[in-house]
């Protein structure tokens, strides 16, 4: 009887409409989370897209001082950012339909204005055919428009996170600062660090992929993330060949990058450069005052097989300072490495006094603001006050 009870007020009229109204509600909601996603139909769009339509038709016909006919590449203009090419074709056939509705209602162009003139149709075939073409790239890549900018985003701020600096010990300060070529987002430079052997060892990677900007980021991003994984993970002196064996399997027509590789113990200062064909690093002793050079030899990642690095050593006493940069910083087609290193150990001798603290960015400000290249420049300096 119990049962019976339940089944019965299961099937009540008002059970069964909230039932119906709750499969409504969930369909709704996965469809929307799907559209969003970029997985689902495209109807919710198309059919208030088309309901456009006859409305700026019929707006044209009673107000045509207000509403040209041109209006009609609005619902143009949005169907290429969020149909699909089949669904832009009906919402293409609604909009000629509506030209020829108000060419009829409004009479012959040659009569007054706020007529449907040749112009008009180009103007509106013109649109059409511009939000066409982007419709057929967005459905080739896979990336509907309203996620690719969050797409892109998500991308750069994932490079940005990976060349994060690990926190340092008392007496020790490191910061690093990143100009993509021509003011872009995405840079071929990158840098990726962390404290192994419990803390004591700060190993730091600083890459440069071979092109710049966008072209070069994609490529940044997948080597940023391996090289972060291999970091710690092998002895020092093993990190480059696997880097390089790495970039070699990728087989890239434009594979090649240049890095170095520093091992810097944080306790005594004693450190170790490995270099695959980068630029040389520059430290400044305290004692002197005088810039050093140091220079590491590699081949360049991606290039020859079972490539030999060998190591510069080195050590950071109290207020010493140690700078890796990548060629974007020192080189360009009106100045030699030499140039340039003498003209950055000029701007650095400024910041001596203020123990370098924020001087990566107003270096690469001062030394090389508008260089159509990226720059990147990693420094770290030990306190001068520190007791050893």
């Amino acid at each position: 009887m119990a049962g019976g009870g339940r089944a019965g007020r299961g099937s009540t009229p008002r059970a069964r409409w909230r039932k119906s109204l709750h499969r409504v509600r969930v369909s709704m909601r996965r469809s929307a989370v799907d559209y969003f996603r970029g997985e689902g139909s495209d109807w919710l769009a198309l059919g208030a897209l088309l309901l456009s339509v006859p409305a700026l038709a019929w707006g044209t016909i009673a107000l045509p001082e207000w509403i040209s006919p041109s209006a009609l590449v609005l619902p143009i203009v949005l169907g290429g950012l969020f149909l699909r090419p089949a669904s832009l074709l009906a919402l293409y056939g609604a909009s000629a339909s509506a030209l020829i509705v108000e060419a009829l209602a409004l009479g012959p162009y040659p009569e007054g204005p706020a007529r449907v003139t040749p112009g008009t149709v180009l103007v509106v075939a013109a649109v059409g055919l511009t939000g066409l073409v982007i419709a057929q790239f967005r459905q080739r890549v896979g990336v509907p428009w309203r996620r690719g900018g969050t797409m892109l985003f998500d991308l750069r701020e994932r490079i940005r996170v990976q060349s994060k600096l690990p926190r340092l010990p008392r007496g020790w300060h490191a910061e690093m600062s990143l100009r993509p070529a021509g003011g872009q987002s995405f840079s071929g430079d990158f840098v990726v660090a962390a404290r192994t052997h419990g803390g004591q060892v700060l190993e730091a990677v600083l890459t440069d992929v071979s092109g710049k900007g966008m072209a070069a980021g994609s490529r940044a991003l997948l080597l940023s993330g391996a090289f972060g994984g291999l970091l710690g993970s092998l002895p020092p002196h093993d990190f480059l060949p696997a880097a390089n064996g790495y970039l070699l399997r990728q087989e890239w027509e434009e594979g090649f990058a240049t890095s170095v590789h520093l091992v810097l113990d944080l306790e005594s200062g004693d450190y170790e450069l490995l270099s695959a064909g980068h630029v040389p690093g520059l430290q400044l002793s305290a004692g002197t005052g005088r810039w050093e050079e140091k220079t590491a030899e590699g081949a360049v990642l991606g290039v020859l097989e079972g490539a030999q690095f060998d190591a510069v050593k080195g050590t950071l006493r109290p207020g010493d300072v140690l700078m890796l940069f990548t060629d974007g910083l020192v080189e360009g087609p009106d100045r030699d490495l030499s140039d340039g290193m003498d003209r950055l150990t000029g701007e650095a001798d400024r910041y001596v006094a203020s123990s370098f603290r924020g001087a990566a960015w107003h270096l690469i400000e001062a030394v090389a603001k508008d260089v159509r290249d990226d720059r990147a420049l990693l420094l770290i300096s030990r306190d001068g006050k520190s007791g050893g």
